[in-house]
């Protein structure tokens, strides 16, 4: 039985408990928060025992679970790794490069394991189109949010957007070679929209948009690709898949069109998407990462690249406000 101690008990670390309890294997040791009110509340609520200090808590489990604003990632994950503990960390992975570098360093030279909690991984959507052979050319993506002062510690590249970059680095098997960006400060001190083009090596283009102050709400990504075209719909958990018919393409509502180089049979299939709860399911992967001794699926390299790219965005962002 893996102990787990959250840190952090608010409005996401109460999902996370709720998970936590459905997960066969798993204990919770506790949890930390220094909100009175919320701690009260959770440790009557869920029965768990409140800790007082990171310590005692980390002490008691095996699984250290940090839910906290980003500011405190490294000083949680940087005690609970010296302790030899497991770690869960939502994302991103630090509040600074040189903080994400140390954690890296410090997962290298221990024996434990680290998984990011990048949760749109585990979308019911994305899950869809695990089967398929993709590579992308060319990445069109729009997460659009309404504005809530929870998480505006950071900005809207590292509060949203990282969840598109850290997905497009796990489907694009290439070096980025350029970034454009452009952002705009309105209801924070930070990027609160903001527009981004990344080029790759292997000539693969990806377009983001992201907005924390939009009216509504939208989590679309678009993959081209040779002779494909896929959508996914985060937000709505929808999956949709375009392109020439073959075989294994039976299932699938499908027409001819003319070209230039003949006729060609178009396949238009909806793929069945899982009923998954995307929380319950990183959280059961990471235990399973613990027990085989597996990497995890999101892990402390996976964090890093994606605050590597969100990091040289924010670094063009503010050089072109400079300049304007």
């Amino acid at each position: 039985m893996l102990k787990v101690g959250v840190f952090g008990a608010g409005h996401l670390g109460k999902f996370h408990i709720n998970n936590w309890k459905e997960i066969s294997g798993i204990e919770i040791a506790g949890f930390y928060d220094p909100n009175d009110e919320v701690a009260n509340n959770v440790a009557e609520k869920y029965n768990l025992k409140r800790y007082n200090d990171i310590e005692s808590l980390l002490n008691a489990c095996d699984i250290a679970d940090i839910i906290a604003p980003t500011n405190f990632h490294f000083e949680l994950c940087e005690q609970a790794i010296r302790k030899g503990k497991h770690v869960f960390v939502e994302k991103p992975l630090a509040n600074t490069m040189h903080e994400a570098k140390e954690l890296v360093k410090l997962v290298k030279e221990s024996n434990i394991k680290l998984q990011v909690g990048h949760v749109e991984r585990f979308n019911p959507a994305f899950l869809a189109i695990q089967h398929l052979q993709l590579s992308p050319m060319f990445i069109e993506v729009h997460r659009l949010a309404q504005f809530n002062p929870r998480g505006t510690e950071v900005s809207v590249i590292l509060d949203l957007m990282i969840h598109d970059i850290d997905i497009i680095l796990s489907l694009i098997k290439s070096e980025v070679k350029n970034i454009s960006a452009s952002g705009v400060a309105v209801m924070t001190d930070t990027p609160d929209i903001a527009s981004v083009r990344i080029e790759f090596n292997n000539g693969c283009v990806a377009n983001l948009t992201s907005s924390r102050i939009s009216m509504k709400k939208m989590r679309k990504m678009r993959i081209f690709q040779k002779d494909a075209y896929i959508g996914i719909d985060f937000l709505n958990k929808k999956t949709e898949i375009i392109k020439l018919k073959t075989a294994e393409d039976i299932d699938a509502f499908a027409f001819d069109i003319e070209t230039n180089n003949g006729k060609k049979t178009i396949a238009i299939a909806n793929p069945t998407v899982p009923e998954v709860n995307a929380i319950k399911a990183e959280l059961e992967k990471f235990r399973d990462s613990i027990i085989n001794n597996t990497v995890p699926v999101v892990s402390e390299v996976d964090g890093f690249r994606a605050m590597d790219v969100a990091h040289h965005i924010l670094q063009k962002i503010k050089h072109n406000t400079i300049n304007s």
